[in-house]
């Protein structure tokens, strides 16, 4: 059972991260609307590890006023430091759509001027009330790793409710009206049988009335299970070549690397170093620049990490932070 009135009262200072440099959307103020790991699927990839709750039926989790409150401040701290925003995104430690607020929250931000990006995994799409709440948000990332039962279970390990038909129904009708930037992103990891999937996939996004991108990823961060591994090369420009065939090539990118550019400082070191870990796990590289901006040095890193508020992982060779209570 979800204690809803400690998920009300707990991080609202967390909210609100960044800006943070985005891959598709340039300088992202991040809404963190969803507690961690609170999500319909437990994808083997996923950067956050492991869900700790697992849920399909959407629910209260923080008041909208709070967020907007923490967003105004963020907002606020970035134009005092000449930072840019250029979206301001629901990429939350869960999946967005549980929040069943999230429809007042693009409302409520939209006031703020900027356009409102949302990155979804699409697993309630096939319910119309999610459809109807992100209809007012200017962009749209959903997610289609699987359109098959075995790699959908495989990658995603969705909620035993779910059903992969009922999801893919939801995102053709959602394709049929949303008017903003509609856009999806499918993951691939190394030893897996492509075999029929490339294709299926690439014939599923043909069939959608929208579809303004279609992104190829890989994992850059470090995975929720220890075995995954990126796609190789071989497997990337098979799905480039069949997605292309399919779609046109123009609607076809990879997002094979990761991100550059710099994470904002917004005057607590503490406070952007946890709101960005707790969605956003950081390159050792990034985070030094970011104590550089802060002008502090390492010392703080070492003390977060001794505290057991940081975690410091290493994937590909790579070392990343990440906020605590990764499971």
């Amino acid at each position: 059972m979800v204690d809803l009135e400690v998920i009300d009262l707990q991080n609202v200072e967390l909210l609100a991260f960044g800006p943070i440099p985005s891959r598709r959307l340039g300088r992202s103020l991040g809404v963190n609307n969803v507690p961690l790991k609170m999500c319909t699927y437990s994808c083997v990839y996923c950067q956050l590890g492991r869900t700790s709750c697992m849920i399909v039926e959407r629910t209260v989790f923080y008041e909208p006023k709070y967020i907007l409150m923490q967003v105004e401040k963020k907002i606020k701290e970035a134009k005092l430091r000449g930072e840019r925003i250029d979206y301001i995104t629901f990429a939350p430690s869960g999946e967005p759509t549980l929040d069943v607020n999230l429809g007042k929250e693009i409302s409520l931000l939209k006031s703020q001027g900027y356009p409102i990006a949302v990155i979804t995994n699409a697993s309630l799409l096939w319910r119309r009330d999610v459809r109807e709440d992100l209809l007012d948000a200017d962009y749209i990332s959903f997610k289609v790793d699987a359109v098959s039962q075995d790699v959908w279970r495989h990658v995603n390990r969705p909620h035993r409710d779910l059903k992969l038909s009922d999801i893919l129904d939801g995102i053709r009708e959602f394709s049929k009206t949303f008017r903003g930037t509609l856009v999806s992103e499918t993951m691939l990891i190394d030893s897996l049988n492509y075999e029929g999937e490339l294709l299926g996939i690439a014939n599923f996004l043909r069939s959608l009335s929208k579809l303004d991108k279609a992104y190829i990823a890989i994992p850059t961060r470090p995975p929720a299970e220890r075995w995954v591994k990126p796609a190789k090369e071989t497997v990337i420009n098979k799905t480039l070549q069949t997605f292309a065939e399919n779609l046109g090539g123009s609607k076809v990118k990879c997002l094979t690397s990761y991100e550059e550019g710099t994470f904002a400082f917004t005057g607590d070191i503490e406070h952007d170093l946890l709101s960005i870990t707790a969605v956003h796990p950081m390159r050792r590289e990034a985070l030094v620049e970011l104590l550089k901006k802060a002008n502090v040095d390492w010392k703080v890193v070492e003390r977060l990490l001794k505290e057991g508020k940081l975690v410091e992982l290493v994937y590909e060779g790579i070392r990343y932070y990440v906020k605590k209570s990764r499971s």
